[in-house]
């Protein structure tokens, strides 16, 4: 038992590690936070399909990365709330494979936009954040995320044991 604990905590930070990195390549780029994000390491979302470590990796990853970014208060908030609910929505969707990108859309569709205009107060309304955020996690999560489901899932017994 006390193997599986550290495991499953070995794993987690692991994937936190990997969500950081990631965010930071892209927020090189500008499009880790704001109106425009295509945040890559959100196609890790995919993550509670094969482990439920990925639930707490992902949201410190998520929560360190909007720190590192400097992101304001409320969006190392709820955005790394937002991931938080979209893994806890994956990994309960984990045996419908085709609807394990949908939970972090969502979440990240409903809670972003209002830290974008409220936190950040850029331009534009929230249905336009909504739009955008949308796009961006369909990227991320729907493709990126699917594409990297369907390459773990030939080793995910060596990987995810």
């Amino acid at each position: 038992m006390k193997n599986k604990k550290a495991y499953f905590i070995t794993q987690a930070a692991v994937i936190a590690a990997i969500y950081v990195v990631l965010t930071l390549a892209v927020n090189a780029f500008d499009l880790a936070n704001g109106a425009i994000q295509v945040r890559i390491s959100e196609a890790l979302t995919i993550l509670p399909f094969f482990t439920p470590a990925a639930i707490p990796g992902l949201f410190v990853g998520c929560l360190l990365s909007n720190f590192l970014t400097g992101a304001p208060i409320w969006d190392v908030i709820f955005g790394s709330l937002a991931t938080l609910l979209g893994a806890a929505g994956t990994y309960m969707l984990r045996r419908q494979k085709w609807l394990a990108p949908v939970p972090p859309v969502i979440a990240n569709i409903l809670i972003i936009p209002p830290v974008l205009h409220f936190a950040y107060g850029l331009p534009g309304g929230i249905p336009f954040f909504m739009l955008t955020v949308g796009i961006g996690e369909i990227i991320s999560c729907g493709i990126l995320g699917m594409l990297l489901l369907f390459l773990l899932q030939k080793y995910r017994h060596i990987i995810f044991q």
